[in-house]
């Protein structure tokens, strides 16, 4: 039986497979997290209304609509789009996203570990650098409804196909890298990054000429798409609706903003890139060895992606330090190198214990995001609540404080205003002329409930939450 498991143990699928088993706690829990649960809940909505709404891929709409149309500029729908196709035949429930994000990021260390072998780089190498990836920021996010690790790993996938087509030349594999490339930038711009790491190739004498005109002409057709619905389609969709699009900062600006807190920017590389300083360490222990060794192939593989990832942070600027996702993107390449300082190391027992210390102090310091709070679960209770007393038609207006989590969770739409917004009598009177019908409060805020006073019919007050009729 030892013998048998040892056999397995050695083999990626092995540890993909029991990393996908171990992702699968608490795998149906809704959007309830405290970490990013306003990100999950927009695509939720998306998702939702594209299954009771309106189907068509190119209009996706959010539930906080302030009384519109609802119909929102954001990236390519792709992950939303799988989410309604599966709703449309088992029924819509919360957690579908987060299982069609596992399964594709799953697939996504698969080829990113096939990546590194195609490239030759060593076994050991491509092994340790693919579970440092499995055990970094990758392990939560990728059971998220959010597209950071499902549009890397479909770039995986579809750079994995373009390399094998360089030197196979097969129209199959040409077929898969144009499609694949094209919905993983689609999905979100910055797994555009690993287009860099085809540059080699084009300075490798053993592949024919005409194969790599063949993929430099290829590889267009992904960047045409990106820029039709990113800086054309989606613009338009934001000047026609009004809804907020964001197309990243001007470089200048977002170098001014990284500069000027880069306290919070090294945050995202050194604590929640691999959530483990022990892993942090490793990377830059690898990168001094790999300078000292003049690793070259590796220093390439590293240095490219470093220049396209800068000029994303420049562009992202506040957006960067403001939320730890930006930094999956560049995570692969920093596992990469925390695996070269790994390998280095040859007694047995320091390796073995490193290892694990590493993979520890990752799944740790992410755990508690398997799991949902008590104290969050009185959320779940606003739609039946609001079934009672109001039609789903009903316009509602909530105190999320910019987070949309309870209008999505009301199964409602309408307006999503802060705490200071509810004394305000001119704002609830403009709300009113716009068809609102109700006011929904959380309780779990910085209102003063015992000193409100509100002109309007209070028709519902438990711990929790407290209704008015507005109209």
């Amino acid at each position: 039986m030892k013998l048998q498991l040892k056999k397995y143990t050695h083999r990626i699928e092995f540890w993909i497979l029991l990393f996908f088993l171990v992702r699968l706690i608490g795998i149906t829990n809704p959007p309830l997290e405290i970490s990013h649960n306003w990100r999950q809940v927009t695509g939720l909505m998306v998702a939702r209304n594209f299954l009771e709404v309106d189907p068509n891929i190119l209009y996706a709409q959010i539930d906080d609509n302030n009384g519109g149309s609802g119909i929102i500029g954001i990236e390519f729908p792709s992950m939303n789009y799988c989410y309604y196709l599966i709703a449309k035949v088992f029924g819509y429930t919360h957690w579908y996203g987060r299982f069609i994000n596992l399964v594709v990021s799953s697939l996504g260390l698969f080829f990113f570990y096939r990546i590194l072998k195609l490239n030759e780089f060593k076994e050991r190498l491509a092994f340790y650098a693919t579970i440092f990836l499995a055990c970094s920021i990758w392990f939560s996010f990728s059971r998220k409804m959010m597209p950071d690790t499902y549009c890397i790993s479909i770039m995986f996938a579809g750079l994995y196909f373009g390399m094998k087509y360089l030197t196979e030349n097969k129209t199959i594999q040409l077929v898969g890298y144009i499609v694949l490339c094209s919905l993983a930038i689609l999905s979100k711009i910055p797994a555009g990054i690993y287009f860099i790491t085809l540059v080699p190739a084009f300075f490798n004498k053993k592949i024919k000429i005409q194969s790599k005109f063949v993929m430099a002409s290829a590889s267009m057709v992904p960047l045409i798409f990106t820029y039709l619905w990113y800086f054309f389609w989606n613009p338009k969709i934001s000047a026609e609706f009004g809804n907020w699009y964001n197309a990243g900062k001007p470089i200048l600006v977002g170098l001014k903003e990284i500069l000027g807190n880069m306290n919070e920017t090294l945050d995202n590389f050194y604590f929640d890139s691999f959530y483990s300083y022990f892993t942090f360490l490793l990377f830059l222990s690898g990168l001094v060895i790999l300078i000292i060794k003049r690793e070259k192939r590796l220093l390439i593989a590293f240095l490219l992606p470093f220049f396209m990832f800068l000029i994303y942070i420049f562009k992202s600027g506040y957006f960067f330090y403001h939320h730890n996702y930006y930094i999956i993107p560049f995570v692969p390449v920093m596992t990469l190198v925390a695996s070269y300082a790994l390998i280095q190391i040859e007694k047995k027992w320091l390796f073995n214990s490193l290892l694990v210390l590493c993979i520890a102090e990752s799944i740790a310091n992410q755990q508690h995001d398997f799991f949902i709070k008590n104290s969050e679960k009185y959320k779940l209770t606003l739609e039946n609540i609001l079934n009672k007393i109001s039609d789903k038609e009903d316009l509602i207006v909530v105190n999320g404080n910019e987070n949309p989590q309870l209008i999505y969770l009301s199964h409602r739409k309408g307006w999503n205003c802060i705490d200071t917004q509810i004394s305000e009598q001119k704002y609830l009177n403009d709300l009113k002329d716009k068809k609102c019908k109700f006011i929904v409060l959380n309780k779990h805020s910085t209102i003063d409930f015992l000193t409100l006073k509100l002109p309007y019919q209070r028709i519902y007050e438990n711990d929790n939450f407290l209704i008015f009729r507005l109209s």
